[in-house]
């Protein structure tokens, strides 16, 4: 007899994490719609307790590792989002698309790098259902003069 899986919110408390509360949009939009299966998550920037970690542009003021580790609290707070509108982070079936912003540098070509520190960390806490879809994108600017935000589409459990 096999072990049953690892559910996504023993993965994240094996990571010593707990989702944190979705944060407040700092505009005229919602954190995450459901519609049918799928829970689309507005962009979520690398906020901690209210408060943005960083600001800059990487490949100059921001490195990739800072960043890398920016796009990973982004992830986290897309996360709290999708299973806030979902039923509980155990209700996602899986991660089916990732966009990463990155402000950059003109000269900065690594987006995707940065772009791993969100979808390693989806991988980790949701296994093989964290694989997704992704695109990676150089911005001139984000808002609050982030350095990334990440927004996800996720499906839930029928």
């Amino acid at each position: 007899m096999t072990a049953p899986a690892e559910r996504a919110s023993e993965r994240l408390a094996a990571l010593g994490l707990t989702l944190p509360p979705v944060a407040a949009p700092v505009a005229a939009y919602v954190p995450a719609v459901r519609t049918g299966s799928y829970v689309y998550v507005s962009g979520q920037l690398p906020l901690v307790d209210g408060k943005l970690q960083a600001t800059g542009k990487v490949g100059a003021s921001v490195s990739v590792e800072e960043a890398a580790a920016l796009a990973r609290i982004c992830a986290l707070n897309g996360l709290a989002a999708a299973a806030g509108a979902a039923g509980g982070l155990d209700a996602i079936a899986r991660l089916v698309k990732v966009t990463c912003f990155v402000a950059s540098d003109p000269s900065f070509t690594g987006q995707a790098q940065v772009a791993n520190g969100a979808s390693e960390f989806l991988i980790e806490v949701l296994g093989e259902a964290g694989r997704h879809a992704r695109s990676a994108v150089g911005m001139a600017v984000l808002p609050l003069d982030t350095p990334v935000e990440v927004e996800l589409i996720a499906e839930v459990a029928a």
